[in-house]
């Protein structure tokens, strides 16, 4: 005896099966319904476009709802002018004809249909800007709000507000109104004031049309470029003429080489930077003897 599941996929089968043989209609049912798209514009199949065209205009002179207001006349043109509409063009007659050729493949003849009618046709570089634009729109979004809140967590420290009290007593000369009838003008003074104090947050910076995805793909030729030249200019600087690094390109491998962040090294002051320079950290030995001396020092304090 056959299992339950076999039995259950025997008759899903079977359901299908007789659906597409006894209630699905023809395949090239769904362009005209019942009727052939030839027959409606009083041609054959092997009717050039120009034919189709003429035909369709004379049907069109004598069934229009507005030169025949007969309603079966409106239904008849309605009918005309889908069938005209689809063998006009020639990708939907070629499917029409090979529907016709092979009425048994109902479900690739309907995918066609609805690919032709329904599928996007819009150009794929469009669809592609939009989306850029949508992907743009909602990054900028979202750094802006990371960005606000930030600004309004830092603004409730003690550091920020004892930062805002000097900024207030060396713009006032060191007089400062604390009478609490004036505490609507202290909050103005106050958004007044933290205009000038540049908070500089750790991980959140003020987003930049810069760092959009839609502005970088724009830009995409200009950076493959720039990188390209710089490449090529640093091998022929420093491999092919063996020229001293510049401070600028010693700081970049020394911060490549400490794997320190952009964000992170621009923090560091001068002094420590020159230091770090002056160890010459991107020739491998230095840089392991750099990190002995700092476990060493860790160990140390311990």
């Amino acid at each position: 005896m056959a299992p339950p599941a076999t039995i259950r996929c025997c008759a899903a089968a079977l359901t299908l099966m007789l659906y597409i043989l006894i209630i699905s209609p023809s395949s090239s049912a769904i362009y005209c319904d019942e009727d052939d798209c030839y027959d409606l514009l009083g041609v054959t199949q092997t009717a050039n476009a120009s034919e189709i065209k003429k035909a369709y205009y004379k049907l069109s002179l004598k069934h229009h709802p507005d030169k025949n207001p007969d309603p079966e006349s409106k239904k008849l043109f309605v009918k005309i002018a889908n069938a005209y509409e689809i063998l006009k063009d020639e990708a939907t007659r070629e499917q029409y004809d090979y529907a016709i050729a092979h009425p048994e493949e109902v479900f690739y003849n309907t995918a066609r249909y609805y690919h032709a009618y329904y599928g996007h046709k819009t150009d794929p570089r469009f669809v592609l800007v939009g989306l850029l634009l949508i992907l743009s729109g909602f990054q900028y979004m979202n750094q802006m709000t990371r960005y606000n809140q930030a600004v309004a967590m830092v603004k409730k420290t003690p550091a920020y507000k004892n930062r805002l009290r000097a900024l207030e007593l060396e713009r006032s000369g060191g007089v400062t109104n604390k009478k609490k009838s004036n505490r609507q003008m202290d909050k103005k003074v106050e958004e007044d004031l933290s205009k000038e104090l540049e908070l500089d947050i750790k991980g959140t910076q003020k987003p930049s049309i810069w760092e959009l995805l839609g502005v970088r793909f724009i830009v995409l030729p200009y950076t493959i470029g720039k990188l390209l030249l710089w490449n090529g200019c640093w091998f022929w600087r420093y491999k092919v003429k063996h020229a001293p690094y510049s401070w600028e390109d010693a700081a970049y491998l020394t911060q490549r080489s400490l794997r320190v962040p952009h964000d992170a090294w621009g923090n560091i002051d001068e002094s420590t930077k020159e230091d770090l320079v002056q160890r010459r950290l991107w020739v491998k030995s230095n840089l392991d003897t750099y990190f002995a001396g700092l476990r060493k020092e860790s160990k140390r304090r311990r």
